[in-house]
């Protein structure tokens, strides 16, 4: 037993450091596969042995499924936000500014990047995270600990020694460049809203509630600032290295500047090095170096005297717009895209940019054949942020949108609260069947292989395809002959077709390409209602009782199965043997201990999640309720049972039992 405790402690000590080599130094010192292999075995060893986990474990990294609110913290030191400059003049004059503060002494500056993410405060207590807090509105924040524990850069535990037992240190959470790029792919392909750059991005998804999907996303951390009573060194450079010595990822763009020649220099470099980066910056922060100067220098009510942020010009470039041409997803909305003459931006040639919905066309008054300004600065993504108007011709026309599909020439419809027209023609419009069968044999959905974009319009044009259920009818013989196709790869792709069969409930889901319903959204129906019957005839009320399910995606699933078509596809897919409810889970019990009870479930659990809670209710052959009323049995209650539904059922008397309670009660 006691080798057993001994073994997980070294794994989590040499998992630690491998993490920081890789995530932080960039300087890894074993293979993927050795880590992978030592992961492994720790959780392996931590299965079996559970009195010995802890969730400062390197396999507590993941994240969980669990769903729950943020609470706020009040900041012990107030956030405030830096002064903003665009001039290298101004940071001059603070930088004088500064020296005529402090007469007669030497003033050196700190130099560092300006990460474009979004802003964390992280305390630690006696070497390990115990809190990780969002500015806020600078006085408190989000709670977002679990969160933040799922990136790999910030240490849950940190390296050697010399730390105060006490402190706080902040940085900026960010999304890397590439992970920004496959994000944006992911809802590109989905037709969900793209970002428009990192900072959302990352933002957005500091706030999720499900801490598996932030892991999965691929966050990142640079720390720029050490706060606390007993620091080792009196200023902030020598404070900084020491963290980085901890295991905190500090910038190597840090840097010591000791007159204003440095600082101008500093900026001219890194005003183009940063293109280089593999993070989104938006400009350079100056500090006053000395931490009794920073005290001395003070604060204004919204910003410290003694740091500055200078701010990037975003790269702009002026160029003709040709055309404006209007594409059909394959949920049927109608995206306006700018087609322009190419113009280089950031290092790569600009030739689309989207124009979204009418709403910004409008707002833009963009005519035809005007010269736009396209920006791509901070945002990954080509946006076009004005028109030069002196150079339009006088005979020249606005942009109209389009009153009706440009595939079918369906008139458009539009709903009073969305920006975006819709082609309702969902089963004769060819790019939104194309679009939907393309989707159903992607990577993450069926993966079929060797039917591509291209292939399924030609599919379609040939009659072979009309939707998706049409798959399972094709023979090798239908293939072998088509361009771009031989023996060979008409039997691998009948072969996919084939073992597409087998794909889990909840890739299914998300392949059938309902508007709303993501990857992760399917997944939770799947886990939620555990086949194809029951998710077809939920109400609007039990389908927002699903975790993350919303009144926008309940009434989105429940039109797509109110289609008649929809319908007789999912009978196709049926009689076709593709996977269309979750495997029995042989090591759950089946009984009637809970037959005719509603059972709520609220508040957030330990020993299982709230959906897996809700299979066994179901399991033993009670009933989840999302609201409580006279016809509750019982309140399921865990941590942070919300407030409300706790006075209610205290009200009516309904009992109420946590999680070891429950399970005892089911045996």
């Amino acid at each position: 037993m006691e080798s057993a405790k001994q073994r997980i402690e070294q794994l989590r000590e040499e998992l630690d450091r491998h993490n920081n080599n890789y995530y932080v130094l960039n300087s890894p010192t074993i293979t993927d596969k050795e880590f992978d292999d030592m992961m492994h075995e720790l959780e392996n060893l931590e299965h079996q042995y559970p009195e010995y986990d802890d969730p400062y474990s390197p396999t507590h990294r993941v994240g969980s499924d669990l769903s729950k609110g943020f609470k706020q913290f009040v900041h012990t030191r107030r956030m405030l936000s830096l002064g903003n400059t665009y001039s290298v003049e101004e940071v001059d004059d603070f930088v004088h500014r500064c020296k005529d503060g402090l007469p007669g002494e030497n003033v050196t500056i700190v130099g560092e990047l300006k990460f474009d993410g979004t802003s964390i405060s992280l305390h630690y207590s006696h070497g390990r995270l115990v809190r990780a807090v969002t500015r806020g509105d600078g006085e408190r924040g989000d709670d977002v600990t679990e969160n933040v524990m799922t990136i790999r850069s910030i240490p849950l535990r940190l390296q050697g020694s010399g730390w105060p037992d006490e402190f706080e240190i902040r940085g900026e959470i960010v999304l890397p460049w590439k992970a920004f790029e496959r994000l944006n792919e992911e809802r590109a392909f989905n037709e969900e809203p793209l970002f428009a750059n990192p900072r959302n991005a990352a933002s957005g998804t500091l706030k999720l509630l499900n801490s598996a999907e932030v892991s999965r996303r691929g966050l990142d951390a640079y720390l720029y600032y050490l706060l606390g009573d007993n620091l080792p060194y009196d200023n902030h450079y020598d404070n900084m290295m020491a963290a980085r010595k901890w295991g905190f990822k500090v910038s190597d763009a840090m840097t010591l500047l000791t007159d204003i020649a440095d600082v101008d220099r500093y900026i001219k470099y890194w005003d183009s090095a940063r293109k280089e980066l593999p993070v989104a910056t938006d400009g350079l922060v100056f500090k006053v170096n000395s931490l009794r100067q920073q005290l001395n220098l003070g604060f204004t009510a919204k910003s410290p005297r003694w740091a500055i942020a200078y701010k990037f010009q975003a790269e702009r470039a002026l160029t003709r717009l040709n055309h404006v041409s209007f594409e059909v997803g394959r949920t049927g909305v109608i995206t306006p895209v700018a087609n322009l003459d190419p113009v280089l931006l950031s290092g790569t040639i600009v030739k689309r940019a989207s124009l979204h919905n009418e709403d910004i066309i409008r707002q833009l008054d963009i005519h035809e054949h005007d010269m736009v300004f396209v920006e791509k600065g901070g945002e990954i993504i080509p946006k076009i942020t004005g028109v030069d108007t002196d150079a339009r011709k006088t005979d020249s026309r606005p942009v109209t949108f389009v009153k009706e599909c440009p595939s079918c020439h369906t008139p458009l419809v539009k709903k009073d609260d969305e920006a975006a027209w819709i082609c309702p023609n969902k089963y004769g419009c060819q790019p939104q069947i194309t679009g939907r069968i393309e989707h159903f044999v992607g990577r993450r959905m069926m993966n079929i292989d060797g039917i591509g974009d291209e292939t399924a319009q030609m599919l379609y044009n040939k009659g072979l395809l009309q939707n998706i259920a049409d798959l399972y009818t094709l023979k090798v013989s239908d293939l072998e002959y088509l361009d771009g196709f031989g023996l060979k790869s008409a039997q691998r792709a009948i072969q996919g077709i084939e073992e597409s069969k087998n794909v889990p409930f909840g890739r299914v889901i998300f392949a059938l390409s309902i508007p709303y319903v993501g990857e992760t959204g399917a997944k939770k129906l799947a886990k939620a209602c555990g086949d194809i019957d029951t998710l077809m005839n939920m109400s609007v009320e039990q389908l927002t009782a699903i975790d993350d399910i919303g009144p926008r995606i309940a009434e989105s699933i429940i039109d797509y199965f109110s289609s008649p078509a929809n319908r007789e596809i999912i009978e196709r897919l049926r009689s076709y043997g593709v996977t269309l409810s979750n495997p029995v889970n042989d090591n759950q019990s089946q009984s009637d201990l809970l037959a005719g009870k509603s059972i709520v479930i609220s508040g957030t659990f330990t020993r299982h999640s709230r959906d897996e809670y809700k299979e066994i209710i179901e399991a033993n052959g009670g009933k989840n309720v999302s609201s409580i009323s006279k016809k509750t049995d019982y309140v399921l209650a865990g941590d942070n049972m919300g407030p409300a539904k706790l006075q209610k059922a205290q009200s009516l008397g309904i009992p109420i039992i946590n999680e070891e309670q429950f399970l005892e009660l089911i045996g």
